[in-house]
């Protein structure tokens, strides 16, 4: 793919990031239900574990110096070493392994690793609550984890599905290269 478009994708999913995580819903314990988990996922599957990370962390850097990108128009680095601040840092990993899981030949198990990034980052995020509030991690995770466990998981599966789908738009629109087996059968 040429750096141009590899730019351009990158940023793209980027903003879809962003504006996804724009709905969201606020709770009493600071951490809102929102679609970055989806969108991160998604970001991963269709673009893979190098671009999806990459998309990921510019999202991340943005909403560091204060573009106000994070869920509820937010942004800055109080955000980031906030009470919300280790689940965005989960989402690398979690972009991370939904683009590793995209790209596997069993496509029936290739959700599986983004299920360990999601892990990942609910770890992540309840250590950093943990930390700042004082609770234990239990206590932490009863409150902020496991009550986002079923949605977060469903966001991934579904966004694995569909990212098959708009990653096979793409390949057919030329907008991502497709991967090199798919390039044989189509040269045969």
């Amino acid at each position: 793919m040429k750096s141009t478009k590899k730019m351009i994708i990158t940023g793209m999913f980027a903003a879809v990031i962003a504006i996804l995580a724009q709905i969201s819903i606020p709770l009493p314990s600071g951490v809102p239900i929102t679609l970055q988990t989806f969108a991160v996922a998604l970001t991963g599957a269709v673009l893979g574990a190098k671009l999806g990370t990459l998309a990921t962390l510019i999202y991340i850097l943005l909403g560091a110096v204060g573009v106000p990108v994070f869920a509820g128009l937010k942004g800055g680095l109080g955000v980031i070493v906030g009470k919300t601040g280790g689940f965005i840092w989960g989402f690398l990993f979690l972009a991370l392994l939904c683009g590793i899981g995209a790209s596997m030949k069993q496509k029936a198990a290739g959700w599986m690793p983004g299920i360990l990034g999601l892990a990942v980052c609910h770890v992540l995020g309840v250590a950093q609550f943990a930390v700042l509030t004082g609770m234990g991690l239990w206590e932490g995770a009863l409150l902020v984890s496991v009550p986002y466990l079923l949605k977060d998981i469903c966001s991934v599966a579904l966004a694995y599905v569909l990212g098959l789908q708009v990653k096979k738009q793409l390949y057919r629109a030329s907008f991502l290269d497709a991967p090199t087996s798919e390039k044989k059968a189509q040269k045969i």
